[in-house]
């Protein structure tokens, strides 16, 4: 009898409460879900909601207040930040709302980085620079390798910040509002490019988003309201 292979995320009742002057603040209560291999999943809710701060614990980003993560195979909760940014850079992609480029490095620097994190050697660095090459094309962006961040269009620099994410091949892709700071035309482009990279490479994807269109590109939607899931 065959057995279904573990899942590459598992969050198990997991909270996270902050202390602030007001008193304990909890933005998140008792979430749990897991998914496999390829999954997608959107996570909804108004402004507030812990949408952000599950996807920094999912991610290894913030430390729950109770609860485990489980991520790639290993627990997050007893590992220390050495050993989860590891876990990170191995094993996932990130693409943020404001892009997250690094100003001073190119276009194919700054896809480079996270292959670079990992200590290459002489012939894994070649290769690493014709996949990183290959990715901005891939991303319409073959022809702007050398320019700087500065030198790119809000949604160029989107392209980028996805090559960066895919370059390493990542298992898990986490998404915070890739489209928030785009217009509708290039909001479009990158949400595209977004799946046909996650359908190419298999990877599963975890996305924040407001748009709701978006949240209907992905196969499983959890809504959380007040740091709850919720029904529909």
């Amino acid at each position: 009898m065959l057995t279904a292979p573990p899942p590459i995320l598992a969050v198990e009742n997991l909270s996270r409460t902050y202390h602030t002057e007001a008193g304990p603040l909890t933005v998140l209560h008792a979430v749990s879900f897991s998914l496999g291999t390829g999954e997608t999943l959107a996570l909804v809710g108004p402004s507030g909601s812990g949408k952000t701060t599950l996807l920094g614990l999912c991610a290894g980003l913030d430390h729950p207040t109770t609860g485990t993560v489980n991520l790639a195979g290993a627990k997050l909760g007893g590992l220390n930040e050495d050993a989860r940014a590891k876990v990170r850079n191995e094993s996932t992609g990130f693409v943020f709302q404001n892009f997250q480029l690094i100003p001073s490095l190119t276009a194919l620097e700054n896809v480079l980085v996270p292959l670079e994190l990992r200590g290459l050697d002489r012939a894994a660095t070649h290769k690493a620079e014709a996949e990183a090459k290959a990715l901005l094309t891939r991303v319409g962006l073959g022809e702007r390798l050398g320019h700087y961040p500065v030198q790119l269009s809000g949604g160029e620099q989107q392209r980028v910040a996805l090559a960066r994410a895919f370059v390493t091949a990542p298992r898990i892709l986490f998404c915070d509002e890739p489209t928030g700071n785009l217009d509708g035309a290039t909001a479009t482009l990158i949400t595209e490019l977004i799946f046909e990279l996650n359908r190419e490479k298999g990877t599963t994807l975890v996305l924040v988003t407001h748009d709701t269109e978006l949240a209907k590109r992905c196969g499983r939607v959890l809504r959380l309201r007040g740091g709850v899931t919720v029904e529909g």
